[in-house]
């Protein structure tokens, strides 16, 4: 496990965490997808950095 695949999962984890929050709030949907966008892709290129598939 590299740093960068551990960062970018951390970093994924940590919006999935806003994403909870916001949706508490109440925040508007639009910001929600886009958190959520980027959570997911956060966490997609960190599990593809892991080398695991090879």
């Amino acid at each position: 496990m590299t740093g960068l695949s551990t960062l970018l999962i951390v970093v994924g984890l940590f919006l999935v965490g806003g994403i909870v929050s916001f949706v508490k709030q109440k925040m508007p949907a639009s910001l929600i997808v886009l958190l959520s966008l980027g959570a997911g892709l956060c966490l997609v290129a960190g599990v593809m950095r892991l080398q695991v598939w090879n």
